[in-house]
């Protein structure tokens, strides 16, 4: 499998919330002196755990930092935009940083009603024609044209669960699958179905699957699995308070009440991730490639601690290459 890499711009308790996009640009810098393949960037509002409200931005600031790796979105909510803003932005991150720019397309409405609410979500599910219309204003084909005009290809990627996975084929787009969808035993029968029903368009002749999911390595399993821990409790928290917090050190975390259902929550949401020693990982995306046949590994990796952080991801780099 490719080997990428997807950061949400995580802030962290007790700490400014400009420092998660700083964050960002210097993981980048590192994915790129590691070899990775692709650096994404993710779209998030309102929410205090995300400092990235705007990919666009985001990566115009990464790409004056690095010079080869390749630079996207993970992703951009299409509901939320003009699909000819968004080719427009894209272009200029194009022409700026020619053959090095994606764009990842999901359709997440907010992470809260008050949230979605300012966001002015009100009217029909129209993903799959916003799509069309994007990908004819990124080739040129549209009514009107967005500029600046592309000499190089901007790739789009949809990012789904089960129903999105039928219109990335249908429209002949990689498909990137990530979260709960991917422990269920229907995964394999999910993607059967893309590869089956892939009809292939310009640029995209084969069905492409790119899997994202958290990855955690260090010295031995028990370690891995700590530095797991603030992203798993921040996950926990969210759901019983409706926002996503912060990260936190996982000593202050161990510190605070445990109800039940909270201790099931991180549980289950740390079972999901891979963490563990290189042989752990190894073993587990050994058994995932199996069950996805997966063109690509996107890994969502956060924790509190940066240097551990950066650790990983040369680790993961390593037993991957």
């Amino acid at each position: 499998m490719k080997l990428s890499l997807l950061d949400r711009s995580r802030t962290r308790a007790g700490r400014p919330e400009a420092e998660g996009l700083t964050g960002s640009v210097d993981r980048a810098i590192n994915a790129e002196r590691l070899g990775y393949e692709r650096f994404w960037v993710a779209e998030h509002h309102a929410v205090p755990g995300i400092a990235s409200g705007s990919p666009p931005v985001l990566l115009a600031a990464i790409g004056a930092r690095t010079e080869r790796i390749r630079l996207g979105s993970g992703g951009v909510m299409l509901p939320h935009h003009q699909p000819l803003v968004v080719a427009e932005q894209f272009l200029m991150l194009e022409a700026l940083n020619p053959g090095r720019i994606d764009l990842g397309l999901g359709r997440s409405l907010g992470f809260t009603a008050p949230v979605r609410e300012a966001l002015r979500d009100h009217g029909p599910d129209t993903f799959e024609d916003d799509l069309r219309d994007l990908r004819a204003y990124l080739e040129g084909g549209a009514s009107v044209t967005a500029r600046p005009q592309a000499t190089g290809s901007v790739p789009m990627y949809v990012l789904a669960t089960g129903r999105g996975t039928v219109i990335a084929a249908r429209l002949g787009l990689p498909v990137v699958i990530g979260g709960p969808i991917l422990a269920e035993e229907r995964i394999g029968e999910v993607l059967e179905s893309y590869r089956r029903d892939f009809r292939p368009s310009p640029g995209v002749e084969q069905p492409y699957v790119v899997v994202s999911l958290d990855v955690t390595v260090a010295d031995d399993d028990l370690t891995a699995r700590e530095l797991a821990l603030p992203e798993a409790w921040a996950m926990a928290r969210s759901r019983q308070t409706g926002e996503f917090p912060p990260l936190e050190p996982a000593a202050e975390i161990r510190r605070q009440p445990w109800t039940a259902q909270l201790t099931d929550r991180v549980e289950k949401s740390l079972d999901r991730a891979v963490a563990g020693s290189p042989e752990t990982v190894r073993r587990a995306l050994e058994q995932l490639a199996e069950r996805t046949g997966a063109d690509e590994l996107l890994a969502s990796t956060s924790t509190y601690d940066r240097e551990a952080l950066f650790a990983s991801d040369a680790a993961l780099r390593d037993l991957v290459a």
